[in-house]
């Protein structure tokens, strides 16, 4: 493929910048919009223009010489119900509009299988119907919706849904995990731990969301789950990176029901920074079907879900220092433990 102007929106996220590495790779150029600032190394040979995705005029001008959009940007769940709506609803209409009348070649969205809300059945095809919960799956469902009337419209717009993803830079949740690994913890699951949790390495959503990127319209224009082939439960996924550290730590399987009552007092009173898709939904199976992708864009993930909680724990022990005593609501910081930080005492026993 040709050399062409890929606009990141919410280039300076997670994906973002594990986006702009893998196409910079592939000899693309890389355009990076953003709220927040873009503090990383690859500033060098990134354009990166400061800008907000509900701002008409900055998306507007973000688009010139543009051949095709990936839209990652969105409010998380952990940001307030009017910044998710007004960001993942406001925000991706706006975008969507701006690309249409720059006439780009294609805008990918990126969703989330959150879409699916909390279901019935397993695997999820693209098929099943939706039914966020929350905001932001309601948001997500609502943004697709509007990703559809620009198909109508003659854009291309493909959607991949994404299993909760991990990989350099990727802190979150997840950063409580490696935390309590790193400390020589044994970690608290909710249930059994015997349940089947999908999750997905960046670099496999990257070369997904290039597949869509650079494939025929025909094959493209459509929607795809991605996540990864190879997973086990829940319990056994998430000791390998106990046993990575090296503590002889293990998970500690806890009364799904009394511990999910627990969680959302919580949540209401401000004190877990677990919000209800997550607990509501880690008990139990979670995983969808990728045959579409492979069989439509010849996409396969290289990680399973061991391997990729053990790079991105890796990649946490390597750059500890860079984030240490700092929390937010994004990927790229630790969220804060809250009241869980006090549990973690219980948990040091053998």
């Amino acid at each position: 493929m040709a050399a062409k102007t890929f606009l990141i929106t919410g280039g300076a996220g997670f994906l973002g910048i594990n986006l702009a590495r893998y196409l910079r790779e592939q000899g693309q150029r890389v355009v990076s919009l953003d709220i927040a600032p873009f503090d990383y190394p690859e500033r060098d040979w990134v354009t990166v223009l400061c800008g907000d995705i509900r701002d008409r005029a900055a998306v507007r001008a973000a688009m010139e010489g543009v051949d095709i959009v990936v839209h990652t940007a969105a409010a998380l769940p952990l940001y307030s119900p009017e910044d998710i709506y007004s960001t993942d609803i406001d925000g991706i209409r706006t975008v969507l509009q701006a690309a249409f009348e720059a006439h780009v070649e294609r805008l990918i969205h990126i969703s989330s299988t959150a879409v699916y809300g909390i279901p019935d059945h397993h695997p999820l095809a693209e098929d099943d119907k939706l039914d966020g919960v929350g905001p932001y799956g309601e948001a997500k469902v609502q943004a697709e919706e509007i990703c559809q009337e620009y198909r109508q419209r003659g854009l291309c717009v493909p959607i991949i849904r994404p299993k909760s993803f991990i990989g350099p830079e990727r802190l979150g949740v997840f950063a409580l995990l490696y935390d309590w690994a790193k400390d020589g913890k044994n970690f608290p699951m909710l249930g059994s731990g015997k349940n089947r949790y999908q999750l997905l390495d960046v670099e496999d959503l990257c070369a997904a969301i290039y597949l869509t990127a650079t494939l025929p319209r025909s094959r493209t224009n459509d929607t795809f789950n991605i996540g990864a082939t190879e997973f086990a439960t829940m319990r056994e996924d998430y000791q390998a990176v106990l046993d990575y550290a090296g503590h002889g730590k293990r998970i500690i399987p806890l009364p799904a029901a009394p511990a999910i009552w627990t969680l959302r007092l919580l949540e209401r009173l401000g004190l877990s920074p677990l919000y209800k898709w997550v607990y509501e939904t880690a008990a139990t199976d979670s995983f969808v079907t990728v045959t579409k992708a492979q069989r439509m864009l010849g996409w396969n993930p290289t990680y399973s879900n061991k391997e990729a909680l053990v790079r991105n724990y890796v990649w946490y022990l390597e750059n500890l220092a860079s984030f240490e005593g700092r929390s937010g609501v994004s990927h790229r910081v630790p969220w804060s433990q809250g009241v869980l930080k006090l549990a973690k005492i219980f948990f040091s026993f053998p």
